[in-house]
C-alpha cells in the first residue's frame, strides 16, 4: 500500500514563540513567557569620535608669532537605546588654549562643531563657542562642551559616525546654477 500519513499537528496548538505551558513553568516560572527585556546598553552601537581633518588645532597669529593655540584634548561619548530602535548620541569635548610667545592672558572663545552622520547624510551637527580663560601668570587654560540629544534613527543606529572638530561647521556644497536656455536664433 503506500506510505503512512504523517500525525495531524493539534489544532489548537500554542505558536512557537509562546510555547507549551507546562514548559514555562519549567523555563519562566510561570505559564505565559514573560515580556522581552529592553535592550541592553552593551547592545547599543556606538562609534569611536573620528576628529575632522584639520579640526584638531587651531592657532593665532600676531605680527608673524603664534598668540595663541587651541587644541583638543579628551573626547567622549555614549549611546543609548530609545524608543523605535533609535539611538539617543551624548559628546563631550575637553580642549586647552596655549599661550604661544606673541600671547597675554584673558578669555579666548574656541569654535567647536559636533557633527552625527551616515556617510554624506547629516544627522546633527552643533556649532558652539566654548569659552577658556587664562588667568594672568597661567600659560593655559581648558574648555569642555557636552552635546546632548543627538538622536539617530532606527534605520541608521547600526552604522553612524561622529566627528569632532575645532572650526566652524562645513558648509554643504552649492548645487550649480543652471544656465539659462539660449533664446531661438531669429529667422532673418
Amino acid at each position: 500500500m503506500g506510505t503512512p500519513a504523517a500525525p495531524a499537528r493539534a489544532q489548537n496548538a500554542a505558536p512557537p514563540d509562546e510555547g507549551n505551558p507546562f514548559t514555562n513553568i519549567f523555563k519562566y516560572g510561570g505559564t505565559t513567557k514573560p515580556p522581552e527585556a529592553p535592550p541592553s546598553l552593551d547592545d547599543v552601537y556606538c562609534p569611536i569620535i573620528d576628529i575632522t581633518e584639520g579640526g584638531s588645532s587651531l592657532q593665532t597669529l600676531a605680527g608673524g608669532t603664534v598668540r595663541t593655540q587651541i587644541r583638543l584634548g579628551q573626547l567622549s561619548r555614549s549611546c543609548r537605546p530609545a524608543e523605535g530602535g533609535s539611538t539617543v548620541v551624548t559628546v563631550g569635548v575637553q580642549g586647552v588654549v596655549l599661550l604661544g610667545p606673541g600671547g597675554a592672558p584673558g578669555r579666548f572663545t574656541a569654535p567647536v562643531t559636533v557633527t552625527v552622520k551616515n556617510g554624506t547624510q547629516v544627522v546633527g551637527r552643533r556649532s558652539r563657542q566654548a569659552v577658556a580663560t587664562i588667568p594672568p601668570g597661567e600659560a593655559s587654560g581648558t574648555f569642555t562642551v557636552v552635546e546632548e540629544g543627538f538622536v539617530v534613527p532606527a534605520a541608521l543606529a547600526k552604522d553612524f559616525e561622529i566627528e569632532v572638530g575645532l572650526g566652524a561647521a562645513p558648509r554643504p556644497a552649492r548645487a550649480p546654477r543652471r544656465k539659462p536656455a539660449a533664446p531661438p536664433p531669429a529667422d532673418g
